[in-house]
């Protein structure tokens, strides 16, 4: 039972569990894209078969939210991996389009129930173990635990591709089938680590929770129409959306013209990713001291503006080695600046909807993001790319009034609680 665990044991199982779960995500990225033109697909197929990931998410997102509410976060995080690792196992040996297309319909199906169980898992096991804990540093920690993970997996990747075919199994497809092992182990290790307290299960409890996920739903929306904090919050995910895809998407391009040899550009993405995943790591490593010194929401303000300042880096520095600086760094403000946001939106949201608020916060940046790609595509090619970097640059920072609201609330609360103590110390009775 999580009752029985320290505020110190759930952040441990939750920092491997979490490491886990992107290791083999950092072994996929790398050789994806290659391994399916290797099967014969054209760039135009792949996106098709990519697209179908985000439609099912898209679809899934919002219901296996509430579901995973209703029912809790282990049997859905049990149900996405097995989802997770048939996807893999399927994509070793995919070799046309209507199968690489399933392959990422169940990648988006994985995803879906993935995203918020573990987190919220996480956040509500801490407080059931000290309501007064600081959960914000094992959100930190999860950011810095991710890109190490990212990090060592694509480094792994790319180890396994040098090493070559082995037998009848290509150079590219070797990480793949690593990347099946390491979902397997995240499954076991999920069955023996997470725990939780929840009512017993059965087929009336699964009848009951599947009607009781649109209330869930429903009540998560009904929370943001009434807290102004909880909405500018989720606000500032389309801004994000919007603009992360000016380090997402644009730059590539931009290293592209910056070199001069689009082969060039791509031999310095490789490693510069790992750092940038590594820099995103140590960022949410500093997730506690940007608390203590700034406080969350001003913390989490000042880093959007920041991270914009990183993409005009990005956009107006002549040599390759000054945009791949600036490409690092936005990446180390990216790593520091979504633990914040997460702990701010957390402490917002009860228990019961927790994964519903999560999924409605993962779900808007996922339009916005299409509109981002579609938005600054145009723009760089009518005004070239370093434009539409700017423009994003300004959709990022101008996110960062959205942030006022929690820090008021947060003001105010903290106005509330040292009232409390002054009349406690006057009267000598504890505040009713």
């Amino acid at each position: 039972m999580t009752s029985d665990l320290s505020v110190l044991q759930i952040r441990r199982r939750f920092l491997v569990l979490h490491g886990l779960r992107w290791l083999p995500v950092g072994l996929m990225i790398p050789v994806t894209i290659l391994l399916m033109q290797e099967r014969g697909l054209t760039l135009t197929q792949i996106g098709l078969a990519v697209g179908a990931q985000g439609v099912v998410v898209l679809a899934l997102e919002l219901p296996t939210g509430g579901f995973a509410d209703a029912l809790g976060s282990r049997p859905v995080l049990v149900v996405a991996n097995v989802v997770g690792l048939v996807s893999l196992a399927l994509l070793v040996v995919a070799d046309s389009f209507a199968l690489l297309a399933a392959v990422w319909a169940l990648q988006g199906v994985f995803r879906a129930l993935d995203s918020g169980p573990l987190e919220s898992w996480y956040v509500n096991s801490t407080l059931a173990a000290d309501p007064d804990a600081a959960y914000e540093k094992g959100l930190g920690q999860g950011g810095a635990v991710l890109g190490l993970s990212m990090a060592a997996g694509a480094l792994l990747s790319g180890g396994l591709v040098a090493l070559g075919p082995v037998g009848p199994v290509s150079a590219l497809t070797t990480p793949i089938v690593i990347a099946v092992l390491l979902q397997a182990v995240a499954l076991v290790a999920l069955l023996a680590l997470l725990v939780e307290q929840r009512p017993a299960a059965g087929a009336g409890a699964l009848r009951s929770s599947v009607r009781a996920a649109p209330r869930m739903v429903g009540e998560a929306f009904g929370l943001l129409r009434r807290s102004r904090v909880l909405l500018a919050l989720v606000a500032v995910e389309l801004f994000w959306g919007f603009g992360m895809m000016t380090f997402e998407g644009l730059l590539p391009v931009r290293l592209a013209e910056v070199v001069g040899d689009p082969d060039r550009a791509a031999a310095l993405l490789g490693p510069a990713n790992t750092v940038a995943w590594l820099a995103s790591a140590g960022g949410a490593a500093l997730t506690p001291l940007l608390i203590r010194r700034l406080g969350a929401a001003p913390g989490a303000a000042l880093l959007r503006i920041v991270q914009g300042v990183t993409v005009v880096g990005m956009a107006l520095l002549a040599g390759p080695v000054g945009v791949l600086i600036a490409f690092i760094a936005c990446y180390a403000v990216h790593g520091a600046s979504n633990p914040l946001h997460m702990g701010l939106l957390h402490r917002q949201v009860d228990g019961p909807y927790r994964n519903s608020v999560i999924s409605v916060n993962s779900m808007v940046a996922m339009p916005a993001g299409a509109l981002g790609g579609a938005v600054l595509g145009f723009v760089g090619d009518r005004a070239g790319v370093g434009t539409a970097m700017l423009v994003g640059a300004v959709v990022l920072a101008v996110a960062a009034p959205l942030y006022l609201p929690a820090w008021r609330a947060a003001r105010a609360s903290a106005g509330a609680s040292a009232g409390a103590g002054r009349r406690t110390e006057v009267s000598g009775k504890a505040p009713v």
